[in-house]
């Protein structure tokens, strides 16, 4: 991808970024394990984005 983008595109994958994270364990333990994992995660390599 180029070096140079618009800042809507900037902004759209900066944002999928932060979500690409674990969720915090105190969310593990106050759902009682009903919430395990991030639907979010995703893989630089294994997947794509659509920005």
């Amino acid at each position: 991808m180029a070096t140079v983008k618009e800042k809507s595109r900037k902004l759209r994958l900066i944002k999928r970024g932060n979500q690409n994270r674990p969720i915090p364990l105190w969310v593990v333990a106050k759902t009682k394990r009903k919430v395990r994992w991030n639907p979010l995660r995703f893989n630089w390599r294994r997947s794509k984005l659509k920005v």
